[in-house]
């Protein structure tokens, strides 16, 4: 597999499956990425996961991005409704991203509505619990071989 995906979990993601079971379910981190795996291998796209608390090691990942990936998949967590660093590290790594959330965060209290990290991405997937994963993976890799399409022909 050439081409590959950076999968980014923001803060406290890796207490899934413990942390407000009502809200995000019994599901894992783990089995998120075992299952995002699966689909990643179906579409012939190698996955890379990080997961950090911390914003600015998520900025970094994201800065390093462009070097070895074709695209980003992040659920920047509480950063989504806060990070103007994330967003301008998002816009400035020159990927396609998109942006999933378990939750729906818009039928969720009224701080979360706004997403900071939206603007900077193709498309946002929420509300479906793990499935917003998988939609967003979908919705990426569709949107690189099409992109990867149109570049070929206007080079011809």
């Amino acid at each position: 597999m050439g081409d590959k995906i950076l999968v980014i979990h923001g803060p406290n993601l890796n207490l899934l499956g413990t942390r407000e079971v009502k809200i995000y379910g019994k599901t894992t981190l783990k089995d998120i990425h075992h299952l995002l795996n699966r689909e990643g291998k179906k579409s012939g796209f190698g996955l890379e996961f990080f997961q950090s608390n911390h914003e600015g090691e998520i900025v970094d990942a994201i800065g390093a991005a462009r070097k070895t990936f074709k695209g980003i998949l992040i659920n920047p967590a509480a950063y989504t409704h806060t990070s103007i660093a994330i967003r301008d590290a998002l816009l400035a790594s020159g990927l396609p991203v998109a942006e999933v959330h378990l939750s729906n965060i818009y039928n969720r209290e009224e701080f979360r509505h706004h997403s900071m990290t939206a603007p900077a991405c193709i498309g946002q997937v929420t509300g479906f619990g793990k499935e917003s994963y998988v939609l967003g993976l979908a919705g990426l890799v569709g949107y690189i071989k099409a992109s990867k399409g149109k570049s070929k022909r206007k080079k011809a």
